[in-house]
């Protein structure tokens, strides 16, 4: 009964998904209009679309945003305008902090997560706490970039998302100016799925669901009345597989086999302290091992260098190591002298 309750629980959560991307695709197939609302001041912010025809009503379109999140009172002009369309919010500055961020130029493929892994020291939220986004990275001398952070708490913006969100806009984005400069910086974007096709083609799936599960029902149901026995097959066999094992094995469980399995593992396996003798020798005095991993014959190193690509000729060309690479980007910090590195290899003997 269990793995039948299971079993449609990830029906569900598969009815949910397909159902989530036909509305997508019927969003992504539908033409819609677009839409800047702009923040003119403190709660009080304006609409520019090309949808409205200007040689009628030239009047701009305004509406307020009250303290607890909610929209004020606007008048049907706006409301025709935002129904259907797509919305890009521009907020002032002043809700975002900015920060200035310079990485090598190999960290241009890994900007979401180094971005991610870092808002925290960046900024007064956690990643889950806030939304952000960054500026097109620029070149910033030999094998760098630099970039701008832009950041704010998720709180602060979501409410008025999601009060435009409910005035029947297909899509909306979050974007600010960049302070002293006139380029925009997306920092939230969502599609927003109408909940009547949504429903309609979930409870289409469901009917189809609930054929597919009669015939499941009735084949499990034919499977139980066999599960005894097979289960008693299964006991049977492994214990003459057990017994096999044991004879061949011999006296595999005798304290001189014990012993001997140790003393193998022993030689083995690689020895810490050889190791990093070995490591003291390759790397140059100006390198320094933050961490080291030993995980059988897979050796990790973490520390500060001042050459980190150097190190990897210097590891392989020592004999004791093999197949050395990068396992996460090189990164240059303000508060830290030289690259921190990243390096994992194959340790393929033990140095004497």
């Amino acid at each position: 009964m269990k793995a039948v309750q299971q079993a449609f629980a990830i029906c569900f959560q598969g009815i949910d998904s397909a159902a989530s991307a036909l509305v997508a695709l019927l969003d992504s197939t539908t033409s819609s209009h677009a839409v800047k609302v702009v923040e003119e001041g403190p709660g009080t912010f304006s609409l520019e679309s090309d949808k409205r025809d200007l040689s009628v009503d030239s009047s701009p379109l305004q509406f307020r945003v009250l303290d607890d999140g909610r929209i004020g009172s606007m008048n049907r002009e706006i409301e025709r305008v935002m129904r259907g369309s797509r919305v890009q919010l521009i907020l002032q500055p002043a809700r975002f902090l900015f920060r200035s961020l310079e990485l090598p130029q190999r960290a241009s493929e890994f900007l979401d997560g180094i971005v991610r892994a870092q808002i925290d020291r960046l900024t007064p939220w956690l990643a889950s706490e806030a939304i952000f986004g960054w500026s097109a990275p620029n070149a910033a001398g030999s094998d760098r970039i630099s970039l701008t952070l832009a950041a704010t708490a998720h709180d602060l913006v979501a409410p008025l998302a999601q009060a435009i969100a409910d005035l029947g806009v297909r899509s909306i984005s979050v974007s600010t100016t960049l302070p002293d400069s006139h380029s925009m910086v997306t920092v939230y974007e969502r599609k927003v799925q109408t909940a009547v096709a949504f429903g309609r083609i979930r409870r289409m799936m469901v009917v189809i669901l609930a054929a597919l599960g009669f015939t499941a029902v009735m084949s499990i149901a034919a499977a139980a009345i066999f599960a005894d026995r097979l289960d008693a097959e299964f006991t049977e066999l492994s214990r003459q597989i057990a017994k096999e094992r044991v004879a061949a094995r011999g006296v595999t469980n005798s304290p001189v086999s014990a012993r001997r399995t140790l003393e193998t593992r022993k030689q083995e396996t690689p020895s810490s302290v050889m190791l990093l003798e070995k490591l003291s020798a390759i790397l140059p005095d100006h390198t320094h091992l933050v961490e080291l991993q030993i995980e059988g014959r897979k050796l990790r190193l973490i520390g500060l260098t001042r050459d980190a690509p150097s190190l990897i000729g210097l590891i392989e060309q020592s004999g004791a190591f093999t197949r050395a690479t990068f396992f996460a980007p090189t990164t240059r910090s303000t508060a830290e002298i030289g690259e921190r590195f990243h390096i994992e290899a194959h340790i393929e003997s033990t140095p004497q």
